[in-house]
């Protein structure tokens, strides 16, 4: 099994979102995490920037440098 990280890229900095990410769906204004034991977690105004399969880690960044969470 394959968890992964999400974190969002800010000024240069990495943030952590969330531990334990078993899917990620990409929706119309953001992306939408979820886990095992969690409630999913919607993030506005985001893109996936990259995936690191081997560093267990997405990486995500704001649309036009604005991130939110819901």
């Amino acid at each position: 099994m394959c968890q992964l990280r999400a974190v969002i890229e800010k000024n240069g900095k990495q943030e952590t979102v969330m531990d334990s990410v078993t899917a990620l769906e990409v929706v119309d204004d953001g992306v939408v995490l979820s886990t095992f034991f969690e409630d999913p977690k919607k993030i506005d105004n985001v893109r996936v920037q990259r995936i690191d399969f081997l560093g267990g880690e997405v990486v995500l960044k704001g649309a036009a440098g604005n991130q939110g969470e819901q």
